[in-house]
């Protein structure tokens, strides 16, 4: 097969499957083919290619692609055309990687529905009535569905590794700082980390191995050589030593969430690693740490759009500088949005600084210092990703701390900048639940080896949503 006609397929599969699905925000339809035929004329002409030559790849509409529109899925930015590539599509395009459209998520990424999108809900592919997780849902919903190949989302407190295991594909949180964050429109800058989403783990092996890297224009990134992460997948993980925190099994955890996710940590130790119940005292106070720091520096980031130097400006210019300055910011973002920025004010002013924001930094390093202690015994650490199996659309989005609730195995890997990835481990009616391996900062490898070791002795990834 040709890559032009590789890329005819995926898009004949789009414009079928998006009425229902709602997964891409933005196509970009006619430059792909053309960059598709252009990989063929290369080929053909016997001409080096680049890793993923012809690959048809889809980006969270929050990572900025030169000259393709980038909305966050927010009306605040619903006209910005970014001049500039982010690092990591440069390094997609170096690769000869095609970029097919911009993917559906949670307005600024604050969600884990991707229900709050200004451009509405995309629908999980396993039953559309219940959403795919978030709040990149959009990049995982197309890649269940066959709509792309490989798709690029964002973690902040567990965007990627949600809709991962919701949509049962694969889903890797990177070490903070090993991929670049240039060009990645700001949420939370401490927690937030780009990542691979793929069909399987030796897809988000390669895919990491093309957008890891040092970047000299992100203060934040690591001076991390370049490695082969396909290299690093064996199917054994003989020897491992693997600790199941029981604060990930906590209360509001699905019995049959616990039940597949235990069963397939029986699946690690029967390939020869060794297991041991273990405790993570303060996970029990990650939910509370993350929602203040990711909402205190939202209110700060967000600041800049005001609709008279950033963002959508209402048509109606009434009013003094004040009343103008409201308008925009209420009619520009979601309530979602909203709720967010408030908080994060409120914790960072000067009455309540040191009682939340600080605090909230304090819990952090012991968290982090937490971690620490448990890797000097373990190698990997395992439990569920999501705590229960995707929900209805609509059924959690009028219940802030019902929505909030469903981060609380997924914020700790944030705060602490681990690698974490989520891998398919079963089913339970009908609806996908995913594992979690979390294994100490930079060693990815861990994390990848563990999940492609599962991954290769169970059938999981064979399984496929029908929606012929």
């Amino acid at each position: 097969m040709t890559a032009e006609e590789c890329f005819h397929a995926i898009f004949e599969r789009i414009h079928k499957l998006e009425p229902t699905i709602n997964a891409y925000v933005t196509l970009i339809e006619e430059e792909a083919l053309k960059k598709a035929k252009q990989i063929d004329r290369k080929v053909s002409e016997g001409k080096q290619v680049g890793k993923l030559a012809g690959v048809a790849v889809a980006v969270k509409d929050a990572i900025c692609t030169q000259g393709i529109a980038t909305t966050c899925s927010s009306r605040m930015l619903k006209d910005f055309v970014p001049p500039y590539d982010a690092e990591v599509i440069k390094r997609i395009k170096r690769e000869d990687g095609v970029i097919i459209g911009k993917t559906n998520m949670d307005e600024f990424a604050m969600g884990s529905s991707t229900e709050t999108s200004h451009f509405g809900p995309t629908h999980n592919p396993w039953d559309t009535s219940r959403v795919p997780g978030g709040s990149s849902g959009g990049s995982a919903a197309c890649i269940a569905t066959d709509e792309a190949v490989l798709a690029l989302g964002t973690d902040t407190g567990g965007s990627i590794r949600c809709p991962a295991s919701y949509c049962s594909v694969v889903g890797l949180k990177p070490t903070y700082g090993l991929v670049s964050r240039y060009g990645l429109i700001a949420y939370a800058n401490s927690l937030e980390q780009i990542g691979p989403m793929a069909k399987d783990v030796y897809d988000c092996a390669l895919f990491l191995s093309v957008i890891a890297g040092h970047d000299s224009k992100d203060g934040t990134s690591v001076k991390a050589a370049p490695k082969d992460y396909t290299g690093f997948l064996k199917d054994s993980v003989e020897g491992f030593r693997i600790g199941v925190p029981r604060e990930f099994f906590g209360e509001g955890t699905s019995g049959a969430v616990e039940e597949q996710v235990w069963s397939g940590i029986h699946k690690l130790e029967e390939l020869g690693a060794t297991i041991e119940e273990t405790s993570l005292p303060t996970l029990e106070h990650s939910l509370a740490a993350y929602y203040i720091v990711a909402m205190s520096e939202a209110s700060s980031n967000l600041a800049r759009y005001d609709g008279l130097r950033y963002g959508y400006r209402a048509d109606k210019d009434e009013g003094d500088w004040a009343t103008v300055y409201s308008r925009n910011r209420r009619i520009g973002f979601g309530a979602e949005v909203r709720r967010r920025i408030i908080l994060g004010t409120y914790a960072l002013s000067a009455g309540y600084y040191s009682k939340y924001y600080l605090k909230a930094l304090k819990v952090r390093t012991l968290i982090r210092n937490n971690f620490d202690e448990a890797y000097k015994k373990y190698d990997v650490l395992v439990g569920p990703t999501m705590p229960f199996p995707p929900f209805k659309i609509g059924e959690k989005i009028e219940d802030p701390l019902a929505l909030y609730m469903s981060d609380v195995d997924t914020v700790s890997a944030n705060l602490a900048g681990l690698p974490a990835i989520s891998v398919p481990c079963g089913f339970t009616d009908g609806l996908p639940v995913g594992m979690q391996i979390l294994a100490p900062p930079l060693r990815e490898d861990l994390t990848l080896q563990t999940a492609y070791a599962f991954e290769q002795n169970t059938a999981y990834r064979n399984r496929k949503p029908a929606l012929e």
